[in-house]
């Protein structure tokens, strides 16, 4: 598990160096150029930074251990990292189309061209690769702030595309709006990956329920014993996302009959397929005897709720 966290904060790492450096090689564009395109360009890459170093802060407190104030662990620090990810995006979208807007209406002649996209293009490869880097990293340890931050990184590439287009018609046509309309575009298409990187947060800070193909997986898993055990069932299912952590909770409901031991080994052998199953993940039972009405008011999240998550009707 060390070894793990110490790789994502490594990424992190990663993220921040290749913050400096676009920085720089934008910055250099915009002063070569004069380019509003440019200039948000490089705007971005500052939030990006902010958003790397977000990213080490979050990645290093939700790899502490679970103490006696945080028993479930520190993984939800993660969403705090995305939801300020993708509020920086929509601040760095609103700043470039205020300044797009401006240049649109005081339109300015572009300097040095062919030099300003050179070192832009340089910049957006090394955006490109890292992204792709820390949304492969994302995906494999299940970290949202690896995957926000790679595809925060992916809008920042397409935001170079797009200017470098605007700037490119610049020079072909000679209309010089093309470029801050260009930008306007892009500030757009930003503003909508911000957005749904905040609605993945919020939803994680909200205890949402697992994606529907992993509760297809977990119910797949215990419906394989309910098949196999006619007088078993299950209900009352339960599943939420922590950073990288899942949950999983559900009541296990065998005949009165059975020892508690019986029962014990059940709900042991059910838990370990669901690990095998789903990766980190954590597993809760209930044990239940079936013939008992009480066990039976534990069809709903809350008992007398009238809102079931179970088997039954």
């Amino acid at each position: 598990m060390q070894k793990k966290n110490l790789s994502l904060t490594n990424y992190a790492w990663l993220s921040i160096g290749a913050a400096v450096i676009t920085i720089g090689l934008k910055t250099m564009a915009y002063a070569l150029t004069g380019s509003v395109g440019l200039l948000s360009d490089a705007l971005e890459s500052l939030v990006n930074l902010a958003g790397a170093v977000m990213a080490l802060a979050m990645l290093k407190i939700a790899a502490l251990p679970a103490d006696e104030n945080h028993a479930y662990g520190h993984t939800k620090a993660e969403y705090f990292s995305s939801g300020v990810e993708g509020s920086l995006i929509l601040i760095a979208a609103i700043s470039i189309a205020v300044a797009a807007t401006e240049r649109l209406i005081f339109p300015k002649p572009l300097d040095q061209i062919g030099l300003g996209l050179g070192v832009s293009i340089i910049a957006a490869l090394v955006n490109l690769f890292v992204a792709f880097v820390l949304l492969r990293a994302g995906k494999a340890y299940h970290s949202i702030t690896l995957e926000a931050n790679a595809h925060h990184l992916l809008t920042d590439v397409w935001t170079s595309a797009g200017v470098l287009v605007g700037v490119g018609a610049v020079a072909l046509t000679g209309w010089e709006r093309l470029d801050p309309l260009v930008a306007i575009i892009v500030a757009a298409n930003i503003i909508r990956t911000g957005v749904q990187i905040m609605r993945k947060s919020i939803l994680g800070l909200m205890d949402a329920a697992l994606p529907p193909e992993d509760v297809a997986v977990i119910r797949g898993v215990l419906e394989k014993y309910t098949r196999a055990e006619a007088d078993i069932e299950y209900h009352a299912l339960r599943t939420r996302q922590s950073g990288a952590r899942k949950f999983v909770s559900f009541h296990l409901l065998t005949p009165g009959t059975w020892t508690v031991q019986q029962g014990h080994q059940l709900a042991e052998d059910m838990e370990a397929d669901i690990r095998r199953a789903l990766p980190n993940v954590t597993v809760f039972t209930h044990l239940e005897p079936l013939t008992d009405p009480a066990s039976w008011e534990d069809l709903h999240l809350d008992r007398g709720d009238g809102a079931g998550n179970g088997r039954h009707p």
